[in-house]
């Protein structure tokens, strides 16, 4: 992609525009004052290149070197002790082995210092032995107020203030793209890359191992930073993901934030997929690769968002539009449908052997007058979402002709218009014009296609931004108040017995107290019992045995259907028995379950929920029946969930398309859906005695949606409430956005 400065470099003095200092991250990003902390005498390279950096790249704040011992160093006198210091220090830089760290933190604490950062990483220490030096750490900050960042960090830059807090010899151009990164080898490869690439920076942060400072800090700081219009991360891991996506959740309506996570090949599909959704609560555009963060840095800068994923593709080349095709159609986009309109103007424009179809092929002899007529009339079709347009070096092209062309073109509100001028030196003054107009330019179309499926994403992400994050409160029949009596009963039995899941006839009950569609159950201890069920239900029953997690699996799924007189009944019972305490033994046959026949003409779903350690409760919507594993069709969600947010989920999922498609059946309401899922998350955010929810399958038809099996899987009595992970969209899940010493 065709990078530029998206801020003038144009240099700040100390006072002009900068925070105040009344936010602690003020002494991180814009310190006026800065210490830093050696080992025995400010000799080792690290320590050098980062003293040199604040000394001879502009900053205008006072630096001073900590050492037990030196006279001095770059001519600046070395202070034994940072109580030496002469003036109070807003930032200081620790660069000593991991064992002294604490001692320094507490000589911090106890002069005032405002933020340290901890480069030291502790790589001697293994274990028990940095967990235990982290504790001492925090122990010495928790005496102040300090703020931490790191260990393990790779230091700060403000390009706008000189500062460079890094061993990086580079300083960034100043711009207006916020990078952290845990890493300090990407920030460092990040750095020189922006520099090649002629890319701004507002501020680059590396975290390290975040035992204090962490995403939601600084997401926060820098929503609020007036230079900051976009921030990228390359993210490890997440940490405190309440602080991190309540921060995003602030700041990601005004300003992009993109991240790169790191680190999926070694976690569960399940566990990448949950993360998935928690970005898009949140409004966050997750990306797949580096190069990746600032290319939608820079469109998100200069575009608007899409309104939905149907893209117009103009090109000279046939070859160009198909990889552009596939590249869209492989990330969720969609082909945008010509209308007549355009069909039959471009009929009347174009040569007779024209494409007549999206992709609009303009033919290798295209020139500038007639890349713009095509481009003008396409970007105005109102099927269109997005253009692409695309141009390859062919004998009648002119890349920097049509450029210009382009540039001029009045394009419509709200279409992001995207460009692939496609070869070497021959376009570079064409892309350069595009990308100086605001036009997103790329040098490949499958990747200007990849670059369209994620503004739209991040459009869907936008839009869901302001739904609620708590149940919906109406007095409608759909959120009436669930029965939490008979809740509260079947909580009880459960903890009484020690179980640590529930019986079907018990999940159904739950289900059905928070207004869960659920067939009609009904267990039965004897035969004379299971009759006066039956014959309480007046049609034709089945009889399957009451079981609970030890049943084996050869005998748990056995049943007898088709009952429909009351001595079958009894035979039923009796045969289900006899086959209990033969295959399972004596103590597994507990009685039967009663239930009346169903008509099974309809879609089989799967609904439910399980808990994530990091993000708690996460709702399930799929394909569901024997082969929902096979198939593993299955959308998440964070409760709580709106009709709208259950919509969305479902959305993603092959079976929602089956759903609500044309195909000679009967479609499904998806309100009743909606309302199914908003139920579901009621209840597994009000009941955190829940570990997990199977309901499969949900028999779901034109007419009726129905639960016909439930397995409830409940948190034993080793894990105490405090441990079991709480919603993390929930007002009151625990998090720590900040020490506990500056609550």
């Amino acid at each position: 992609m065709n990078h530029s400065v998206m801020t003038p470099p144009t240099r700040v003095t100390r006072l002009d525009g900068i925070p105040d200092g009344k936010h602690p991250l003020d002494a991180l990003l814009a310190p006026r004052s800065i210490a830093v902390i050696g080992t025995s005498e400010i000799s080792e390279d690290v320590d050098r290149a980062v003293l040199r950096n604040l000394i001879d790249q502009s900053y205008s704040g006072n630096v001073y070197a900590v050492a037990s011992r030196g006279a001095g160093i770059f001519d600046l006198r070395s202070y034994p002790r940072v109580d030496d210091v002469p003036e109070p220090i807003d930032l200081a830089l620790i660069i000593a082995p991991a064992a002294q760290v604490p001692e320094l933190v507490g000589q911090c604490v106890d002069v005032g210092v405002r933020v340290a950062i901890i480069t030291s990483s502790g790589s001697r220490e293994t274990g028990r032995a940095v967990a235990e030096l982290e504790r001492e750490i925090l122990a010495e900050a928790g005496r102040g107020q300090i703020r931490l960042l790191g260990p393990k960090s790779f230091g700060v830059m403000n390009p706008f203030l000189g500062l460079n807090a890094t061993p990086a010899s580079l300083m960034a151009q100043p711009g207006n793209i916020a990078f952290l990164s845990q890493s300090g080898a990407v920030c460092g490869a990040v750095l020189d890359w922006s520099l090649h690439e002629k890319i701004g920076i507002s501020a680059l942060v590396s975290l390290g191992k975040m035992i204090d400072i962490g995403w939601g800090d600084l997401i926060g700081y820098l929503g609020d930073d007036p230079r900051t219009r976009s921030i990228i991360i390359h993210m490890e891991s997440i940490h405190d993901p309440h602080s991190f996506l309540w921060a995003a959740r602030a700041v990601a309506s005004t300003k992009p934030i993109i991240v790169l996570k790191s680190g999926g090949a070694g976690e569960s599909p399940e566990a990448d997929a949950v993360l998935d959704c928690a970005f898009r609560r949140c409004g966050v555009l997750r990306v797949r690769r580096l190069s990746h963060l600032f290319a939608m840095a820079e469109v998100l800068a200069k575009q608007p968002r899409p309104r939905g994923p149907r893209l117009m593709i103009v090109t000279n080349g046939g070859g160009p539009g198909v990889l552009a095709s596939d590249a869209l159609l492989e990330d969720g986009g969609v082909l945008a449908t010509p209308s007549p309109e355009t069909l039959a103007a471009l009929d009347d424009e174009l040569p007779r052997c024209w494409s007549h179809g999206n992709p609009f092929d303009l033919l290798e002899d295209a020139g500038p007058e007639r890349f713009a007529r095509v481009v003008e009339r396409v970007a105005a079709d109102p099927n269109a979402d997005g253009l692409l347009v695309i141009l390859s070096p062919q004998p009648m092209t002119d890349p920097t002709q049509t450029a210009d062309r382009l540039r001029r073109i009045s394009y419509p509100e709200g279409k992001p218009i995207l460009a692939s001028w496609m070869g070497g030196a021959d376009v570079l003054a064409g892309e350069d014009l595009l990308s100086r107009a605001g036009i997103g330019t790329f040098r490949n179309p499958d990747s200007a296609s990849r670059a369209f499926c994620y503004l739209w994403r991040y459009s869907e992400n936008l839009r869901t931004l302001g739904e609620a994050t708590a149940m919906p409160s109406t007095d409608d029949e759909q959120t009436r108040p669930p029965d939490l009596e008979a809740v509260a009963v079947i909580a009880r039995d459960a903890r009484r017995s020690g179980r640590t899941s529930l019986n079907e006839i018990e999940s159904l009950r739950l289900l059905s107290a928070y207004g869960l569609p659920t067939v009609p159950t009904f267990a039965a201890a004897s035969a004379e019992e299971a009759v006066r069920w039956a014959q309480a239900i007046g049609t034709s029953v089945a009889l399957k045995p009451l079981t609970d997690p030890d049943t084996p699996r050869a005998v748990a799924h056995v049943s007898r259907r088709d009952l429909d007189e009351a001595e079958a009944v009894s035979r039923a019972f009796a045969a289900l028995e006899e086959l209990m305490r033969r295959k399972a033994g004596p103590d597994h046959f507990r009685g039967v379950i009663v239930q009346p026949m169903i008509d099974l003409d309809g879609f089989k779903l799967f609904a439910g929920s399980h808990t994530d350690p990091l993000f708690g409760p996460v709702v399930l919507f799929g394909f569901g029946g024997r082969l929902t594993e096979v198939f593993k069709d299955r959308a998440y969600a964070l409760p709580p969930l709106t009709p709208t947010l259950a919509r969305r989920m479902m959305e993603r999922t092959r079976i929602y398309r089956a759903l609500t498609g044309n195909h000679g059946r009967e479609t499904v309401d998806p309100r009743t859906l909606e309302w199914f899922l908003v139920r579901l998350s009621r209840l597994v955010i009000e009941q955190p005695w829940i570990k997990q929810i199977d309901i499969n399958p949900v028999l779901a038809s034109h007419d009726r949606l129905l639960a016909l099996n439930a397995r409830v899987v409940v948190w034993g009595p080793d894990v105490p409430e405090s441990l079991r992970p709480r919603p993390v969209l929930s007002a009151d899940a625990p998090h720590q956005p900040s020490p506990a010493w500056l609550a």
